[in-house]
């Protein structure tokens, strides 16, 4: 027998080993039995004895040892989220199940918190601002952007301007708890200033998976800068409020946002106005 004949079959028994231990790393914990072959009866003889004892023996570990528990992957909500709100076949928006919606939200939330897309809000913030209450609400509140307290606490309209929403709140049969609060931005602006266009550019994406995922029955939107935002208009609030806006099915209801009412008290019986036209739009009469 030559020297390269040897080579050959000792280079096989490596790569055949090799290739054992490789499905024993990946959790194989056996394999499929070979179809019967017609073999030619050299090539049955032509591996040592020795390695041939050696495949032997690791094939049967391969098979006794049972497969390591390996966590599975799991599929990011949010493009479960997407399939469960669209459907692709009838171009209908769906509802999703209450009992994933709270998922769902951790999901973008945990995206929002690792968020470093506007690197001034970025470097100004104490921690984001997500959004609060039932992901089964019937009326979402859309602000602008945490303020101080907000930024402080990790809620928003907890300040001041959150007080008197709660008011607004209660004052519509309803509590805080029952409604569901979100900004545009989720981190403080440096100084309370409005919100720069790139900056509500790139959290859009966050607050219209919220609303996906919730789909309430009307948005009411409190300011200027919020209503801009959602409706991608640049109509003045004042024109905006009064009567119904549509955003992707959801009625939309345009008011004063809650600080401008603490620093314009005469505006208050407007935002009263604005509250009675949601509410009977939910069928309650104020």
């Amino acid at each position: 027998m030559n020297n390269s004949a040897t080579d050959s079959r000792a280079k096989l028994s490596r790569l055949a080993l090799q290739r054992l231990e490789d499905l024993e790393r990946a959790g194989i914990s056996h394999l499929p039995k070979a179809k019967p072959q017609h073999r030619q009866p050299a090539m049955e003889t032509s591996i040592p004895a020795e390695t041939k004892h050696n495949l032997i023996q690791k094939q049967k570990a391969v098979e006794l040892k049972p497969a390591p528990s390996k966590p599975v992957p799991s599929m990011p909500v949010a493009s479960t989220v997407e399939r469960s709100l669209f459907d692709s076949a009838s171009g209908d928006r769906k509802i999703m199940p209450a009992a994933e919606r709270a998922a769902a939200l951790q999901v973008i939330q945990h995206e929002v918190a690792a968020c470093t897309r506007c690197p001034v809000l970025v470097s100004n913030r104490t921690q984001t601002v997500f959004g609060v209450g039932s992901n089964t609400a019937r009326i979402c509140f859309f602000g602008e952007a945490p303020g101080a307290d907000e930024d402080r606490l990790g809620e928003p309209f907890v300040g001041r301007g959150g007080q008197l929403l709660n008011k607004m709140i209660a004052a519509c049969g309803l509590k805080r708890e029952e409604v569901y609060i979100l900004n545009v931005l989720k981190c403080r602006p440096p100084d309370n200033r409005n919100p720069l266009p790139d900056e509500v550019t790139n959290c859009r994406g966050y607050f219209e998976r919220q609303f996906e995922i919730i789909r309430p029955e009307i948005i009411c939107c409190l300011g200027a800068v919020a209503s801009q935002s959602l409706l991608s208009t640049d109509r003045a609030i004042g024109k905006l409020r009064g009567r119904f806006h549509d955003y992707q099915g959801i009625p939309v209801v345009c008011s004063y946002h809650p600080a401008y009412l603490l620093r314009n008290p005469a505006a208050k019986g407007d935002a009263w106005e604005d509250l009675k036209l949601m509410m009977r739009r939910l069928g309650v009469e104020l």
